[in-house]
């Protein structure tokens, strides 16, 4: 069973999937571990509150990379490639998605 949702990103709609595929998923695309990385994020992001954020480049990548697992699963015509599918947002896009 999974579970679909569309959420509005730079005014386009994008579908995201989430399943018990998506670790394995993630770990074949990115050779690292989607539950470790969503801990750092975690820790990374506090409590929302953008004052006290310790949002580094590399826990903006992890979540990108998670955004777009879940993305291309919901649909395999995004492109392969994860820059491509970003190309397609608005640069403070994904960082506002945080707070």
């Amino acid at each position: 069973m999974s579970i679909v949702k569309k959420i509005e990103i730079d005014g386009q709609g994008v579908l995201f999937k989430a399943s018990a595929a998506i670790p394995r998923i993630y770990r074949l695309k990115f050779q690292r571990d989607i539950y470790k990385d969503l801990r750092i994020l975690e820790k990374s992001i506090g409590e929302g509150d953008e004052e006290c954020s310790n949002l580094d480049l590399f826990s903006l990548e992890m979540f990108e990379n998670i955004a777009y697992t879940m993305a291309k699963h919901a649909d395999p015509e995004i492109p392969d490639d994860v820059e491509e599918w970003l190309d397609s947002f608005n640069m403070v896009t994904f960082r506002n998605l945080f707070y």
